[in-house]
């Protein structure tokens, strides 16, 4: 009996102390750094109180100079998941983290506040090309702004800039309009993002299935690669610290 008490206060204390130390993991770069180098599923602490589950890129398109633990904040890849969701949705994430998903407003807003990230952007046509687009500097305002978006630093992966026009803007859902324009773009174009007046992306729009012009840029586009009528075959938007 006293072995057996013995061997539960050390199981106790070994699950503790692994609690602890996981609630360190604030974003897949830190996942990656206590030795978990595989691309999958983890578990991070945005907060610091609780996981969250989220898709960990340890590398990107083979290149061996671009480890460090990539945290997937939103991606599309076959139409699984509706995206044209209210407010409340879109401030704590949704979706499935093995297919489409978004990772929540406020655990952006966790992660960046007190940490400066760079974002990449990986792009997919339905012909099989890729290219990406890479920013310097990402960050999300605090609900209170509207969880504003803060980006900039562009750099050319062949996909062009379609996210500086949303630098600054306030975030826009179907039940909450925050854009410049007259009348709610979530609503006008069947997504939700950190519109203005309105869009030059629009990832969280419909998953068209490539090209169609049947109404006006509500496809999950992105408009300096492809034009504002074709739909992008997968989009990956991916954040890590900036060493």
């Amino acid at each position: 009996m006293k072995m057996f008490i013995f061997c539960d206060v050390h199981l106790f204390l070994s699950l503790s102390l692994c609690l602890v130390e996981c609630q360190d993991e604030n974003d897949c770069s830190d996942v990656y750094n206590s030795g978990q180098t595989v691309s999958g599923i983890y578990s991070i602490y945005p907060a610091g109180d609780f996981p969250v589950r989220v898709y960990c890129e340890m590398i990107s398109d083979g290149n061996d100079e671009d480890k460090g633990g990539w945290t997937v904040i939103q991606r599309r890849m076959d139409g699984s998941v509706n995206f044209y969701r209210p407010w409340n949705q879109y401030k704590r994430g949704f979706g499935i983290v093995e297919n489409e998903y978004w990772l929540g407003l406020e655990n952006m807003y966790q992660m960046t506040y007190s940490r400066s990230y760079m974002l990449r952007v990986d792009l997919e046509d339905f012909q099989g090309n890729k290219v990406f687009a890479q920013y310097s500097s990402f960050s999300v305002g605090p609900e209170a702004d509207g969880y504003r978006l803060h980006v900039s630093g562009f750099e050319n992966g062949e996909a062009g800039d379609s996210l500086s026009f949303h630098n600054g803007q306030k975030f826009t859902t179907l039940d909450k309009d925050q854009d410049v324009r007259e009348g709610n773009c979530a609503k006008l174009r069947l997504g939700a993002f950190w519109y203005k007046d309105c869009l030059e992306t629009n990832p969280s729009g419909v998953y068209l299935w490539g090209e169609d012009a049947t109404h006006f840029a509500i496809g999950n586009i992105w408009s300096t690669w492809r034009n504002q009528d074709v739909g992008m075959k997968s989009i990956s938007m991916k954040i890590k610290p900036v060493s």
